[in-house]
């Protein structure tokens, strides 16, 4: 059964798929790469049948479907490209048609369960995110002004673009919804000189964001609190919220923007920062919804900006980040398989299979244009921010060229002592 659904991928690469009794099945293009793979046994090969979206996956993880020739990397970017012509066999189709059926429950995200879901993905040991993220944990899309920058180097440009886009002044209150290992908190409160109450799910995260107030002497500038931040009172002058949109759930738009309305004030600005999706409404890939993270979804625009609009808000602007989180994953699955000894006794070999899969599908799921990154920024007023963008460019070449000039005398002074 499941080579039938392999007989769809010939519009690129050469795959050759061994089935449990050692035969031989080709399905072969002229371009892309060589990928030959091999079910170990009979129950794989009808589970890759079945339901090829999670089983193949599955049976990468658990070994029992190895690839001899070519790279994972490679047996992904082949799978992908033809994505949409195996999505045309029957029994593909009406699986999902189910899955689409199912997905408000999916992405149902309730106070207690989000923090579940989230604990899930971000409760995992510190040392394996230290292993592959920047210095600064920051685990979201970079930004790479050229081809040549650094991961650490691109996570400070997008922090330096985000910050330029929130027209920070010394002494604001700002709100960052999903902070993380507290980063972006961090940078803004050293490098803008506001005050920074941050919200994460993540008991991990929490602590370490904690510890790392403490260490740069910064308690009086940010707070970081373990809560949901539906339940967040008060009044901000700025809002950001980067990477965690994508566990909200469509359901809940309307508490998360209604929410960000209610805390911003008259003349507040809010950047949202989020994965989306290049099609129209869909579902969260299933593998990846039960191994990497439960309860996400991606969403397309049209089912974003409605519920802003609903709000009241304005959207006065809205980036869209192509290839930079490809790069992000590039620079991410490089650490990772560099230090996979290291993970691997952090956890074992099928996790370490696991995040190999999770890390290469995602990155191809950018290259290919399936998904890309929109920045969003909102406000309740339109002349809350200037008529030109130059703003924004001028914002950010100024922090690039204050930080450029505080490292070199940093150096100097180093040196010297």
């Amino acid at each position: 059964m499941f080579e039938r659904i392999l007989a769809k991928c010939r519009n690129y690469g050469r795959l050759t798929y061994v089935d449990h009794k050692g035969r031989r099945h080709e399905f072969h293009n002229d371009s892309g790469p060589a990928v030959t793979i091999r079910a170990t046994d009979w129950v794989t090969d009808l589970k890759l049948a079945v339901n090829p979206w999670v089983a193949v996956g599955e049976a990468y993880m658990d070994g029992r479907l190895v690839v001899d020739e070519g790279s994972l990397f490679d047996f992904v970017e082949v799978g992908m490209r033809n994505s949409n012509d195996i999505d045309t066999t029957a029994w593909v189709k009406a699986v999902n048609i189910a899955r689409m059926g199912m997905r408000w429950w999916h992405q149902y995200n309730p106070i207690g369960l989000a923090r579940r879901n989230v604990a899930h993905h971000y409760d995992l040991s510190r040392r394996l995110f230290e292993l592959f993220l920047d210095p600064t944990m920051q685990y979201s899309c970079a930004y790479f002004p050229s081809p040549q920058t650094s991961l650490a180097e691109a996570q400070q440009a997008k922090m330096r673009h985000i910050a330029a886009k929130l027209l920070l002044e010394p002494g604001m209150r700002v709100f960052d919804i999903g902070s993380g290992w507290g980063g972006l908190a961090l940078h803004l409160a050293k490098y803008h000189d506001v005050e920074v109450v941050g919200v994460t799910l993540s008991s991990e995260q929490f602590e370490l964001a904690t510890q790392r107030v403490k260490s740069a002497g910064l308690e009086k500038k940010v707070t970081f609190k373990l809560q949901d931040y539906r339940l967040e009172t008060g009044a901000f002058d700025r809002i950001v919220s980067v990477g965690m949109f994508e566990h909200v759930g469509v359901r809940h738009y309307p508490e998360f923007f209604e929410k960000a309305r209610d805390l911003l004030r008259p003349n507040g600005v809010a950047l949202l920062h989020s994965i989306g999706r290049r099609e129209g409404p869909g579902t969260s890939n299933p593998w990846l919804r039960k191994y990497i993270f439960p309860g996400s979804y991606s969403p397309a625009l049209s089912e974003v900006v409605p519920v802003v609009e609903r709000t009241g808000l304005w959207i006065s602007d809205v980036e869209i980040l192509g290839l930079h989180y490809a790069e992000t994953l590039r620079h991410w699955r490089a650490n990772f398989n560099a230090n996979r000894a290291e993970i691997t006794r952090l956890y074992d070999e099928r996790f370490c299979r696991m995040w190999e899969f999770y890390l290469a599908g995602c990155e191809m799921s950018f290259r290919l244009g399936f998904s890309m990154v929109f920045q969003m920024q909102l406000c309740k007023q339109i002349d809350a921010v200037p008529m030109t963008r130059d703003y924004m460019f001028d914002r950010e070449r100024e922090a690039g060229a204050a930080r450029a000039a505080n490292d070199k005398s940093k150096s100097r002074k180093d040196r010297a002592a």
